[in-house]
């Protein structure tokens, strides 16, 4: 078998239905959808029991007791055939016509098929769209490390499921931010990453979710997660190597987007300074790094106000950015 598409479920009730009709296409062979229930206390369950029931070749539901997102994904995982896996989140879909596509990738030859995606909110409309990578054609990391400044989401890519088995990599059970602490792992493994410029995925964002989350603490687990990868490169020799990369890609996340995410939640929270704080221990000279230097200039003031703990001024700038942007 091809491809394995592993749904992880858990209270979608209202956004189910549209996710799975969009990963089904019957005139296809060759691939599977593993619809994982993780413990869901809506009618998610039975939504998809009457899926498995019309389609019962192609979609696989399982059960397991509720254990967040990356251990349904890594459920999944346990049971799938497919030479590449696709996660997609319950809540998001595909576009119209993106599993042919996807299944004619997948039968050429790579570990990792990296392609767009797309934001959507609760009427549907697409208010935004992303670039899964700023390189064309086929490279690896070692070719082109800045392939770790790309968004490091886990479900705008294919991957080669043996990367997961054959390295002993798991998404982290119950953390926020997992993809931050496994996509990087699977990249030092890949041979091959593959950039196909289409836009297949679509990104509901609702409150509620993790990004738009209203706790500021959890995203605490930023450190965790950073770390995680970070360190997994400290134990592979590879992090010297990879120093100027991952110090940025550092930054990006943490310092800079997470610190900012928690700012607007809460300007005197005390998690952007415990978030701060990690990451200077960490890279003390992150304003020599070469990609810093380069940083465009919004984020350069923003991380000065950082820097300086400002946190005011950082409010109220990220406060009429998103005016700005309509949200």
């Amino acid at each position: 078998m091809k491809l394995s598409v592993i749904v992880p479920v858990y209270n979608t009730e209202k956004y189910l239905a549209k996710c799975l009709d969009s990963l089904i296409d019957c005139s296809l062979k060759d691939y599977e959808i593993i619809a994982v229930n993780d413990g869901s206390t809506d009618s998610s369950g039975g939504i998809l029991t009457g899926y498995a029931g019309r389609f019962p070749d192609l979609i696989r539901p399982m059960y397991t007791p509720n254990g967040g997102l990356g251990h349904a994904r890594n459920t999944g995982m346990t049971i799938a055939k497919g030479e590449y896996v696709l996660f997609v989140d319950s809540d998001d879909w595909l576009r119209p016509g993106a599993m042919r596509e996807i299944m004619d990738t997948v039968e050429t030859s790579f570990d990792i098929a990296v392609f767009d995606f797309v934001h959507v909110d609760e009427t549907g409309r697409e208010f935004a769209s992303f670039s899964g990578c700023s390189r064309e054609g086929c490279f690896s990391l070692e070719t082109w490390p800045e392939y770790l400044h790309c968004p490091l989401n886990a479900c705008n890519k294919i991957w080669r499921r043996s990367l997961f088995a054959e390295h002993g990599i798991r998404f982290p059970d119950r953390l926020w931010y997992e993809d931050v602490a496994t996509t990087p792992k699977l990249a030092l493994h890949a041979e091959k990453i593959l950039y196909v410029p289409e836009a297949w995925y679509c990104y509901f964002q609702r409150r509620g979710s993790i990004t738009n989350a209203t706790s500021a603490d959890r995203n605490t687990e930023m450190i965790t997660a950073m770390n995680s990868s970070l360190d997994y490169y400290r134990a592979r020799g590879a992090f010297d190597r990879y120093h100027d990369v991952l110090e940025y890609m550092a930054f990006y996340h943490e310092f800079l987007t997470s610190v900012t995410r928690v700012n607007l939640l809460d300007p005197k929270s005390r998690v952007q300074d415990a978030l701060r704080d990690d990451y200077i221990r960490q890279f003390p000279d992150y304003r020599k790094n070469p990609y810093f230097r380069k940083t465009p200039a919004k984020y350069r003031l923003l991380e000065q106000l950082i820097r300086r703990r400002q946190w005011a001024a950082v409010h109220l700038i990220m406060t009429a950015n998103n005016r700005r942007k309509g949200r």
